[in-house]
Formats: C-alpha cells, sequence, structure tokens
C-alpha cells in the first residue's frame, strides 16, 4: 500500500465526471489499498478516486467503525428528512492547511447499491453521519464538491 497525494479543490480532475469500473483486477484493488492509506492518515470521513487523481467510479467511507468500499455506486433512495451539518473535504482547506467547514444540508438517511472490489453487488443502506459522507463522496464521483450545496458563500477576497 502506499499514500497518495490528495488533490487540491482548484484542480479540474475534480469537476470532471469519473468513468465506470469495468476491471475488477489487481489495479482496482492497489486504488482502494492506497486509498484506505491515504484516508487513514488524512484522518478523513471519506476519499473518491478523482480526489487521488484518478477518473473511476471508486469511493470510500470510514465512520462509526464501519469501512464501505463502493465501486460504481448509485444512491437508489433518499429519506425526505434532511438535516444541515459542516462539512468539509479533504480537498477544500484554507491558505494555511486547515478544513474549511460549511453548512451543506443532506438527506438523513440513502441507500447506496454498488459491486465491491471484486464486482459483487452490494446494497447499503445508511443513516445519519454515515448517510452525509456517502453522498459526499458520491457528488465527487459527478464532479460536485460540497461548496456547490452552500447556500450563501462567502466571497474570498
Amino acid at each position: 500500500m502506499a499514500t497518495r497525494k490528495i488533490i487540491n479543490y482548484t484542480d479540474s480532475i475534480l469537476r470532471k465526471k469519473t468513468k465506470p469500473v469495468v476491471d475488477f483486477d489487481n489495479s482496482l484493488h492497489i486504488l482502494l489499498d492506497d486509498m484506505a492509506e491515504t484516508l487513514e492518515k488524512a484522518r478523513g470521513a471519506g476519499l473518491a478516486a478523482p480526489q487521488v487523481g484518478v477518473l473511476r467510479a471508486v469511493c470510500i467511507i470510514d465512520v462509526n467503525n464501519h469501512f464501505y468500499e463502493f465501486v460504481n455506486p448509485k444512491i437508489v433512495s433518499r429519506s425526505e428528512s434532511t438535516n444541515v451539518y459542516d462539512e468539509g473535504c479533504l480537498s477544500i482547506k484554507d491558505d494555511n492547511g486547515k478544513s474549511i467547514y460549511y453548512p451543506v444540508e443532506r438527506n438523513n438517511r440513502v441507500t447506496v447499491e454498488a459491486q465491491n472490489r471484486f464486482g459483487e453487488n452490494i446494497k447499503v443502506k445508511l443513516k445519519g453521519f454515515a448517510a452525509r459522507a456517502a453522498q459526499h463522496e458520491i457528488d465527487h464521483l459527478d464532479g460536485i464538491l460540497f461548496l456547490d450545496h452552500v447556500k450563501n458563500l462567502p466571497d474570498k477576497n
């Protein structure tokens, strides 16, 4: 395993849509293992492949003592209920390298359908912070940053 460099939000790769994974081979396993190591070192809750410079539909989440690997994930259902909570991102830091947080509204519960590292179909129901993290990371796979959800984003001057 290796730690990969986390891409800064100013890099255009974070605005691109990912391509689906079709080969569930050793290179995918290496990517997932490297992402897990990178996430642990960064002390984050989730990481998407574009954040390490790879345009593949892959993300991981590590919250509440549960670790999830999602390949080609789709959110197939969302609760009507939502909450607003401060959200940050490993790719979005201030000039001093500190995380920036803004309030973002997300669904309280989501159901994610994806594949695991071996190409097997999985379906996971998530709630609370895990649901928030899944929505955040799956957004990355579509080129969406959490800042896009912030209402009244302050101007940077």
